[in-house]
């Protein structure tokens, strides 16, 4: 059976008296996208940063391919082949795409910062990349702010993919982009997914979009892990309660339902 290949085993963090994660447990495997879901609150971004090298755990212990690691800073992370694609994108709208693709890693004939940038190759590159997972960039020298919102994402999957990245976290990538361009960025994610050796966390607070492209989900509240399965584990109505807390929302369901037999009464 294949084995996970970024493994976190009761990861604990807390700052000072607050914990944020209370012994997290979670295994993603290459090839599969694992939605890591719950409310505002439940943990999700003090996790993805633990992965990406911002914070470090209290206690607990983080595996990549079955070696323990500890990172102290997101370049470490990032060498360990940790790909994070935030919200914001960290792209520059009035830069071309091929110059944000490459951002503080671009070719140079002869020495940096002096040498003189190799454009076209760059270009290639980006143009090829971008390609790889169904965005055809005509002009690679246009700028980002006139790409579509899902090109965007696009451009800074392929940037993290063509670095290195073997684990791909993509933060909420859906929820600020209309209906057309969500699809296409889910498009683009199950295109990623069949290459086959990436493993790719997907953070959202859309049930239906995790139901549409996830093999694994998670679901955390208060920091804690209270459910968990791969998408043949999990009934629909399992996933709806799960991301409304768990057993928080059962118990309001049972509240509501007294509150309806008192008036009725």
């Amino acid at each position: 059976m294949q084995s996970p290949f970024v493994r976190l085993e009761n990861v604990v963090k807390r700052f000072g008296p607050f914990t944020a994660l209370n012994g997290v447990n979670l295994s993603v495997f290459r090839g599969e996208i694992h939605a890591l879901l719950g409310d505002n609150g439940a943990g999700k971004s003090t996790l993805i940063k633990i992965l990406a090298g911002v914070h470090r755990p209290t206690s607990g212990t983080i595996y990549i391919a079955d070696d323990p690691v500890s990172f102290v800073s997101p370049r470490e992370a990032s060498e360990a082949g940790i790909g994070t694609v935030y919200q914001d994108l960290a792209l520059n709208q009035l830069l071309s795409v091929t110059r944000n693709f490459f951002m503080g890693r671009e070719l140079y004939w002869g020495p940096r910062p002096f040498g003189l940038l190799r454009l076209e190759e760059m270009d290639r590159i980006t143009h090829d990349e971008m390609i790889k997972i169904g965005i055809n960039i005509s002009d690679p020298r246009q700028a980002v702010g006139t790409m579509s919102g899902g090109q965007r994402q696009t451009l800074a999957i392929a940037r993290a993919i063509y670095f290195g990245a073997k684990v791909l976290i993509l933060d909420e990538p859906t929820s600020a982009l209309g209906q057309k361009q969500q699809m296409e960025v889910l498009k683009t994610m199950m295109r990623v997914r069949a290459r086959g050796d990436i493993a790719i966390i997907f953070i959202t607070h859309n049930e239906i979009h995790s139901k549409l492209v996830a093999d694994r989900f998670t679901f955390l509240a208060l920091g804690e892990v209270i459910g968990s399965g791969t998408h043949a584990d999990l009934a629909h109505g399992d996933i709806r309660t799960l991301m409304a807390g768990g057993v928080e929302m059962r118990d309001l369901e049972a509240e509501v339902a007294d509150a309806a037999g008192s008036r009725s009464g």
